[in-house]
């Protein structure tokens, strides 16, 4: 972007240098599946996860890193936030509040990292005892690998360890209860932190279909798939292809696209109660839910 250092690229994001201390992050609309960036972007998407970040940084309870979502240019005014610079800690904070994905298969094959302390006879989507803390690493490419205790604690130090796992069970359990209150369950979430000046706050994406498994509560029935507010129409039509998983991807029919366009938009309408629109509310196409906390 003319006039900003372009400082990386992300599957998702491009980040800009504004100076010494702040950072322009600016959410596309493009689309990953099986670590395979596709060529199609589903549209209005890098607006409903930067809309959900700046809602959600808005009413948790917590430091973080947003400076504005207004004061950015006007060419990506909707999907930008401007940010201070942060030195970023180098895992992710994984929070499970039911058993799903990666670690209901961990389950269902005898156990492991994730899922060794939990209570025998759980089904795919229980609900969990309590949040449990699941860290990985942050890979550069391809998929982050959940960490031991041990292997976590050796990679940040203990103080380190210990005050992430308190803050992202903290800030899970305000998620999902803010959550609870719109008719949807936060199943699990990422959360990641950065140091500046010394303090440690939270940094980029929060609590949005990207970084969160979202499902509606009343299609929620343990021992069963849950359908997802995310990419799932996307992840759904490339297994249906006989594709490598390798690029160039399979072109999305335009009804895959609109579905899930369609997704995301209503994980953003149903978590903020405020609507979206291509060109209405105050910032490039979303209104801020500031005060609309549930």
């Amino acid at each position: 972007m003319q006039g900003f250092d372009h400082v990386a690229s992300g599957k998702v994001r491009e980040i800009y240098a504004v100076d010494d201390d702040r950072l322009l992050i600016v959410a596309t609309d493009r689309i990953s599946a099986f670590d395979v960036v596709l060529d199609q972007p589903i549209p209005d998407k890098g607006k409903v996860l930067t809309g959900l970040t700046v809602h959600w940084l808005g009413i948790l309870d917590t430091p973080n890193h947003l400076i504005s979502a207004d004061e950015v240019p006007e060419e990506v005014l909707g999907r930008a936030m401007l940010v201070r610079r942060a030195e970023v800690i180098p895992m992710e904070c994984v929070v499970r509040g039911y058993l799903y994905g990666s670690s209901w298969q961990e389950y269902e094959a005898g156990g492991g990292p994730t899922t060794e302390h939990l209570p025998d006879g759980l089904l795919q989507a229980s609900p969990l005892p309590e949040p449990i803390f699941t860290p990985a690493t942050k890979a550069e490419s391809g998929h982050d690998e959940n960490l031991t205790e041990v292997e976590a604690r050796r990679l940040v130090g203990d103080a380190t360890y210990e005050d992430l796992r308190k803050r992202s069970i903290d800030l899970y359990v305000q998620g999902a209860d803010m959550a609870a209150a719109r008719g949807i369950i936060l199943a699990d979430t990422k959360f990641e932190f950065g140091v500046a000046d010394g303090e440690v706050i939270l940094i980029d994406e929060v609590l949005t279909p990207d970084s969160s498994r979202y499902w509606p509560a009343e299609a929620w029935t343990p021992g069963t798939t849950i359908p997802s507010f995310d990419k799932q129409p996307v992840r759904d039509f490339l297994d249906e292809q006989a594709w490598d998983k390798t690029p160039p991807a399979p072109p999305l029919p335009g009804e895959v696209v609109e579905a899930t366009r369609d997704r995301y938009i209503e994980a953003y309408e149903r978590l903020t109660g405020t609507p979206f629109g291509d060109s209405s509310g105050t910032t490039g196409g979303w209104r801020f839910a500031t005060g609309d906390s549930p």
